[in-house]
């Protein structure tokens, strides 16, 4: 291999380690909608190059994470309604689908369920949300890992970030995650107890509950926006450019 073709490969591994990176901390809840992703210090934070920085976020920008406009840079996307709606969509097709298929799952994919339920009890006994948030988010990611296919894991983690920045903009989040750990221990019980009928129609339920809840936040979140809009109140992430990314 020529040198330059090591170049080339480096750099394609640089911008898949950062586009990483920077899905990952949205799912965790820790870049959430709105955030300002400014070349220098997301560059500087994460030691790579702008040009690498800036072929990460096109690429997040087409996995619908990152909206990027002329003259103010790349942030955070924030999703709408119809969007809240399509993940849903999505989730029903490959949850359901793991729910059913748990039947052939080793005792690898139980363990992985299990770890996520006791993470999401532990922090929401402790009240910390946006980690339960994660474990919950981590718990469905085991779930449809269920299913054997590396191809949805990769595509279901996109869903699983931007699902994140759907549940951000509820702005209340240890009202939207109080309560969840339960469900999620009911479900993981009905799935390592083989009670698939059954499990299916609780997590049909757990998901359009959750749907609801989503779109409730969201609702409360654009008449919020349009309240302080009326008072002539500025929105703090316009006035101070956004969240930091690196905080």
């Amino acid at each position: 291999m020529r040198q330059d073709d090591y170049a080339a490969v480096d750099a394609v591994s640089a911008t898949g380690r950062t586009v990483d990176v920077l899905r990952t901390r949205i799912l965790e809840g820790a870049l959430p909608p709105g955030t300002a992703l400014r070349e220098v210090s997301v560059a500087a934070d994460l030691e790579i190059s702008r040009n690498t920085l800036r072929e990460a976020l096109r690429l997040l920008t087409a996995e619908g994470l990152v909206v990027q406009q002329r003259n103010r840079g790349a942030s955070v996307r924030t999703l709408t309604a119809s969007e809240v709606r399509d993940l849903y969509r999505t989730r029903r097709v490959l949850e359901v689908q793991a729910a059913t298929e748990s039947a052939v799952a080793g005792e690898a994919a139980f363990a992985g369920l299990e770890a996520a339920v006791v993470s999401k009890e532990r922090a929401e006994r402790a009240g910390r949300w946006r980690e339960a948030g994660t474990a919950s988010l981590r718990f469905h990611q085991a779930l449809v890992a269920m299913l054997g296919s590396r191809r949805l894991d990769e595509f279901f983690r996109t869903v699983l970030a931007q699902l994140r920045l759907a549940w951000a903009a509820s702005g209340d989040e240890a009202g939207f995650q109080r309560g969840w750990a339960a469900r999620d221990r009911e479900l993981y019980e009905l799935l390592r107890d083989g009670r698939r009928t059954r499990s299916v129609g609780v997590l049909q339920l757990y998901l359009e509950e959750s749907e609801r809840q989503v779109l409730d936040g969201l609702r409360r979140g654009r008449e919020e926006h349009t309240r302080q809009g009326s008072r002539g109140v500025e929105d703090p992430a316009r006035r101070h450019g956004g969240n930091e990314a690196t905080r």
